[in-house]
Parts: C-alpha cells; sequence; structure tokens
C-alpha cells in the first residue's frame, strides 16, 4: 500500500458516518479516488431503490477524497448529481479524478456505478468544487 492510500483509509476510519454506511477505501491515487459500499436494506428507500443521500454522499465523498489528494485537507465547496436510473445491485462504487487544480482548489467529476450480478450500470453523475483547508 502508498502512504497516501494509507492516510486516505485512516482519514475514513475518523468520518463517523463513512464507518456507520461501511464505505471502503479502493483506490487513492493523485487525481483520483475510488470508493465503494455495499448495498443492504438499511439503505433503501420505499421503492426498493438506495436512497438518494447514500448515492449523493459517495459522489460528494469520492469528488472530496480526488481533489484532496492534490490539495492535501480538504472540503467540498460546492456540487451537483445527477441521478441516471434508480440504484439498484450489491455494490455501489464512486470514481472520481481531478479534471483542474490549483493551489487551493480543484474541479473534480465522479461517476457513481451499481454493481448488479458483475454488471456494472452508470446511476449518477457529479461535479464539484474542493477547496483546500487552511
Amino acid at each position: 500500500m502508498s502512504e497516501l492510500f494509507d492516510f486516505g483509509k485512516a482519514i475514513l476510519e475518523q468520518q463517523p458516518f463513512s464507518v456507520l454506511l461501511g464505505t471502503e477505501l479502493n483506490t487513492f491515487e493523485p487525481g483520483t479516488a475510488e470508493l465503494s459500499l455495499g448495498v443492504r436494506d438499511e439503505l433503501k428507500q420505499q421503492h426498493g431503490f438506495v436512497h438518494g443521500g447514500v448515492v449523493s454522499y459517495l459522489a460528494d465523498n469520492a469528488l472530496t477524497y480526488a481533489g484532496g489528494s492534490v490539495l492535501g485537507d480538504s472540503v467540498t465547496s460546492e456540487y451537483k448529481i445527477n441521478y441516471l436510473r434508480p440504484a439498484l445491485g450489491q455494490t455501489l462504487v464512486a470514481r472520481a479524478r481531478v479534471i483542474s487544480a490549483g493551489k487551493k482548489q480543484a474541479v473534480c467529476n465522479c461517476q457513481v456505478v451499481a454493481i448488479n450480478e458483475g454488471e456494472e450500470r452508470v446511476i449518477a453523475i457529479a461535479q464539484g468544487t474542493i477547496t483546500r483547508v487552511d
């Protein structure tokens, strides 16, 4: 494991909400991050889809990880998410990457996919501005 990845895992373990949801860090390299989450009934809404708030959380956190990989300690300044289809599957994966970065902020994008019986479907896309914490 790289030093950056180990640092990213330590940060995730300090986020009580991420621990509650069972989020895992799969990739954390300069300019990119991937987070995943196993789907369970407690994360679903009344129609049986993963709740949009859970999908949004996963995108937000992946965006911030990607931005933080080049900026250091960071927070989300803003982000937008488009839900493309219902979140159905056994696992959700958010893959984010830096599009442009300066000294204090980075613009990142993210795709969230649902994996159902080995097949991936994009369920949401997001874009956000990540700001370094001074």
